[in-house]
């Protein structure tokens, strides 16, 4: 089976830049989540969009997962086709390596592509000029800048032209072998640990998980090489994977996710930034791009019921 190099990396991670010196916290306590979403007006929300959504049924529940057309379109735009010929349908997921990635495949390699491709160009990165982007106001160690794009963590080098997707938990990616673009999509992971950001740049990135991650998070572990399961009856099967847009309204995830462009969003990471609350008693006074709370909830209609 051709194992892709998700996890080809070292163990330790670089230390990086200095911080720099620690802007003085406010003197108010910081409002509570809780208390921030519930006073957030409805135009700070967004819903999923059904044909860029899909939802994976496992024996321990659905996986809802959004994938990022605006960062890697052929790659998505793969996805969809695979989803809809029923591809994953009946595969399984194949490996479980502890503080790092989930990932599912054709275990056999001998599944028909039918209409999808089965080599897509790499899509590392895209040109940064035209994405809307919310910069994080604190330096980050991987890139020139930090933030959000869409709703996914991201990062990019203006003076370069360049924007990516970020390794954080819960990040969807593409798997792929030695060769840039050996990725199809038939092959996917999702992070489960600690962000391995010395990925970015080096594999394609279509989206992130919005609900059920730990469904991901407490498979067992696989014992082979990179955390791959090394019997069949150890897989996990996946019962189907649907693009929301193809089910029935009343079997679609009733969610909306906070929009990274808004005031609500801005005053979260200033809470996130500077914590000050009763347990709290130092603010860090900085955040890391993983480190930043995206809440998802159930849609007002679906809360009334």
């Amino acid at each position: 089976m051709n194992r892709p190099l998700v996890a080809a990396l070292g163990a330790a991670l670089l230390a990086g830049c200095a911080a720099s010196p620690t802007p003085p916290a406010p003197t108010a306590a910081s409002k509570p989540l809780a208390e921030l979403l519930k006073e957030s007006p409805a135009s700070d929300w967004r819903k999923l969009d059904p044909e860029n959504t899909m939802v994976m049924e496992i024996a321990s529940g659905s996986v809802v997962m959004e994938l990022a057309p605006d960062f890697a379109p052929q790659h998505v735009a793969n996805i969809r086709t695979l989803v809809r010929q029923k591809y994953f349908d009946g595969l399984a997921i194949v490996r479980s390596h502890d503080n790092y990635v989930v990932q599912w495949a054709d275990p056999d390699e001998k599944r028909d592509f039918g209409a999808a491709k089965k080599s897509v160009p790499p899509e590392f990165t895209r040109a940064a000029a035209g994405l809307a982007f919310t910069a994080l106001p604190d330096p980050d160690t991987y890139a020139p800048e930090a933030g959000f794009s869409g709703g996914f963590p991201a990062a990019r080098d203006a003076a370069a032209n360049r924007a990516w997707m970020v390794h954080c938990y819960a990040t969807l990616g593409v798997g792929r072998g030695n060769e840039v673009d050996s990725g199809s999509g038939a092959s996917l992971y999702a992070i489960i640990g600690s962000a391995p950001r010395l990925l970015d740049r080096n594999i394609t990135v279509v989206g992130r998980v919005v609900q059920g991650i730990e469904l991901f998070s407490v498979l067992p572990r696989g014992s082979g090489t990179l955390g791959f399961y090394e019997k069949p009856e150890q897989y996990v099967p996946i019962r189907s994977v649907r693009l929301v847009a193809d089910m029935p309204a009343g079997e679609r995830p009733p969610l909306e996710l906070l929009r990274t462009d808004s005031a609500t969003f801005r005053q979260l990471v200033e809470g996130r930034r500077f914590r000050r609350d009763d347990w709290y008693k130092e603010p860090a006074g900085h955040v890391d791009v993983c480190n930043v709370t995206l809440p998802v909830r159930k849609t007002k209609n679906e809360e009334k019921r």
